[in-house]
């Protein structure tokens, strides 16, 4: 196969490691910044535009579009489509789950469990979103915040009303959502590829912080989960029509939850946590599901 890995960045982990990951297969592999292409918009023949070359010729693209470039990037992904190349996660799936308010009301359609979330415009809602999700402490989050950026946990009520008073200043988007304080700062990062959790891990926050991410000084550990919790990830991946997806569990006294799903998931933290090697099961899976099937290179 031909395949297209759509990164801004050929040396990060994650990008590097599925170019080995395709190469070691026998596939030709480019990584391609969504940011230099350009495209022409047509019925009869759409084509994208790299280094005044055609991309014409991709059996598979490999989306890795940071969050800062989602709606170019995510249009980009689309005239692949278009052209009848084979995504790995579709554009409408990437927005959906960049977007945490949709994302949110999506699962929540789909039955899958969440902590109780509150969204309002209006300032005068301020004590009913803050008393909706059960009070102080609870977190506030930009619903296009991603890595622990703009997520705040108000440990008092005055405290979550200067936050939500300062983002509505900032004319910013925002939820406010319940604090599972039995997590006890740590969450569970279950990798799905397909219909199956193939790798998991905890992330426990660092002292004096209550954001596990890794990029938030978070450490993560290999660890099992249950059937559930398991079945609960691939049905949230399901559910955004995610077929590669890093699903954030929180375990609470109600069950295991669901805090967010994420469409570009890192690679180096799991595969460092657990020791497996998820670039080539991604590039595996890629093969099984190329629409093309005619292809012998």
């Amino acid at each position: 196969m031909k395949i297209g890995i759509l990164s801004r960045n050929p040396k990060i982990y994650s990008t590097h490691r599925l170019v080995k990951a395709a190469l070691a297969r026998g596939h030709h592999v480019r990584v391609i910044d969504p940011l230099r292409c350009y495209m022409n918009i047509t019925s009869a023949k759409p084509m994208i535009h790299y280094k005044d070359q055609l991309l014409d010729d991709f059996n598979v693209i490999v989306p890795r579009i940071g969050a800062s470039i989602t709606y170019y990037g995510s249009a980009i992904l689309r005239q692949f489509e278009m052209m009848g190349v084979y995504s790995l996660n579709e554009s409408t799936s990437i927005t959906r789950s960049r977007d945490k308010l949709r994302c949110l009301q999506i699962l929540s359609r789909s039955g899958i469990g969440l902590p109780v979330t509150s969204y309002a415009h209006s300032t005068k809602m301020t004590e009913k979103l803050i008393r909706m999700v059960g009070g102080a402490p609870c977190v506030i989050k930009l619903i296009e915040g991603t890595q622990g950026k703009g997520v705040i946990l108000a440990e008092t009520h005055k405290a979550a009303e200067s936050v939500i008073d300062g983002f509505r200043q900032m004319k910013a988007h925002f939820l406010v959502q319940e604090f599972i304080k039995e997590s006890n700062g740590c969450d569970i990062r279950a990798f799905v590829i397909g219909d199956r959790v193939v790798a998991s891990m905890m992330r426990k926050a660092k002292e004096g912080e209550f954001r596990s991410n890794l990029h938030r000084g978070g450490s993560a550990v290999q660890v099992d989960i249950s059937q559930e919790e398991a079945q609960l990830a691939v049905n949230a991946a399901k559910a955004l029509g995610l077929n590669v997806a890093g699903v954030d569990l929180l375990r609470s006294s109600r069950g295991p939850l669901v805090l967010e799903v994420n469409s570009s998931p890192g690679l180096q933290g799991i595969e460092t946590s657990t020791g497996l090697d998820i670039a080539t099961m991604i590039i595996e899976y890629a093969e099984m599901n190329n629409q093309n099937k005619d292809y012998a290179g």
